[in-house]
């Protein structure tokens, strides 16, 4: 058993990034990936922006070497990528004895291919076969991907909507403090589709401008894709192999508020018992949290409920926060995965990437985001030892996870 869980190494694919190099340099550089839609054709084309991975379907299946393999999703592909890279900056060998897990999450699966085929039935229905839509599920992502990075002690998927991948990142670490596994690969990943796009504007939460989370005049959230995961291993495994350590998982907290299907409560219920919970876990005070990587979608809702909670647990001293959201745009599944490799490069590199899109405070909320406008430069120098990012999905479904830095004296002990 391993009481504490450090993280080993990181991959992403987004849409500023195709690697976390690239990524890295369009945070510091508060470069965002939001731009008109490329990748379907669609009568909403020039209305409503999009956060896209700058890489083709094709392009990808190449990178890869999966050039004809006709069945393989793009969301199984993006978290291929993110996955690969992840292992490749953690080092480890499938070879070395170490029980190995894959947890990854997602909310599209593989809607892309069915749509393809639902275009294609409409015409002949005749036509259609079963095997075309064989990849739909969300499991078969996981699968995928399993079966790339040669996983095969432990496989299984999470889809609890937004949170889907901060979940992953919890039962990963719950895994390791319980002997089942020595490390496991966690996180998620999702592609943009006519779908997700068609239903998000149904819910009339689109931002036909590009989001601008806790802003007094946001008008809602802007859809991206991709994927990003982490590398979780016990104190024994990075003992054995002298490992170097990004940054350690030090509390996560998980609450369901139940007030709707979409919506989050207005008095940010949800939100405080997950923060909550996570702090009480970490064994931190609340004053110890650095920063805040908020869910920050964007929408009416969300972020007034967002900012209460977090008025309510730190009271007069909420920390420094910031929705990145503006870069990748909301990812859905594969949201908190993405915030937590950008969480760990905050801590990392001690910044606090702003919060875009950002020019006038909500009446309702004493606090504000840490922002270009308020900064006057891309990023704040900052000491971050702990970062606090939230995660908060449909249903109600909220989590919180807490990253923090690692000492190489502290790992020791």
């Amino acid at each position: 058993m391993s009481k504490r869980v450090y993280i080993t190494g990181i991959g992403i694919v987004c849409a500023i990034g195709n690697d976390v190099p690239e990524t890295l340099l369009s945070l510091l550089a508060a470069r965002s990936g939001i731009g008109k839609i490329t990748l379907f054709d669609t009568i909403h084309k020039d209305v409503l922006p999009l956060a896209e991975v700058k890489m083709s379907t094709s392009r990808l299946l190449q990178e890869l070497e999966h050039t004809g393999a006709k069945y393989l999703t793009r969301t199984a592909l993006l978290g291929m990528k993110a996955a690969g890279e992840a292992v490749r900056s953690a080092g480890f060998r499938k070879t070395d004895g170490y029980k190995t897990g894959l947890i990854s999450a997602t909310t599209v699966g593989g809607m892309d291919r069915s749509e393809d085929f639902y275009a294609g039935f409409l015409e002949n229905p005749a036509g259609g076969r079963l095997i075309d839509i064989i990849n739909h599920d969300c499991g078969d992502s996981t699968e995928r991907i399993a079966d790339f990075l040669g996983i095969k002690d432990f496989v299984t998927t999470i889809s609890t909507a937004c949170s889907s991948s901060v979940n992953a990142i919890m039962l990963g670490s719950n895994l390791i403090k319980t002997g089942q596994l020595d490390r496991v690969v966690v996180g998620g990943s999702d592609s943009v589709t006519k779908f997700t796009l068609n239903g998000f504007n149904t819910l009339m939460i689109l931002d036909k401008t590009g989001c601008h989370p806790f802003d007094e005049n946001r008008a809602g959230l802007t859809l991206g894709e991709g994927a990003a995961y982490l590398v979780l291993e016990s104190e024994a495994c990075v003992m054995a192999g002298h490992k170097k350590v990004l940054g350690e998982v030090s509390g996560y907290g998980n609450a369901n508020d139940a007030f709707h299907q979409t919506a989050s409560s207005p008095d940010g219920t949800g939100a405080f018992l997950a923060m909550s919970k996570a702090l009480k876990m970490s064994g931190l005070d609340s004053a110890e949290i650095d920063y805040i990587n908020v869910h920050g979608t964007g929408t009416q809702n969300n972020d007034l409920s967002e900012g209460i909670a977090m008025e309510r647990l730190f009271g007069e001293h909420v920390p420094p926060f910031s929705s990145t959201k503006g870069f990748t745009g909301h990812t859905l599944g594969a949201a908190g995965a993405v915030e937590a490799v950008i969480s760990i490069l905050s801590i990392e590199h001690g910044v606090i990437f702003p919060n875009l899109n950002f020019t006038t405070p909500m009446k309702e909320l004493r606090i504000r985001p840490v922002s270009a406008l308020n900064l006057g430069h891309a990023q704040i120098p900052h000491e971050i030892r702990h970062v606090l990012s939230n995660s908060f999905g449909f249903g109600g479904n909220n989590s919180s996870i807490i990253f923090s830095k690692c000492e190489a004296k502290s790992i020791e002990q």
